[in-house]
């Protein structure tokens, strides 16, 4: 299935599960909130959390400064 991840289509096994498309990217613990189709999606749910062709996946840290 296609997804789109910050902005870049790619390819990912039918049926994965948001947890699952993190770990393939290795960005598990970088990532600290993920939105599908620019809604928030908990993190208690990625493990079951099943996107769809062609959604939009925003995965987001958060970066201190000042």
């Amino acid at each position: 299935m296609r997804i789109i991840v910050n902005g870049e289509n790619i390819e990912f096994k039918d049926g994965s599960t948001l947890l699952e498309i993190i770990r393939e990217l290795k960005i598990e613990d970088k990532v600290m909130a993920c939105a599908v189709n620019m809604d928030i999606v908990k993190k208690d749910i990625w493990s079951t959390y099943k996107p769809k062709e062609n959604d939009v996946l925003e995965l987001l840290n958060f970066v201190g400064g000042g």
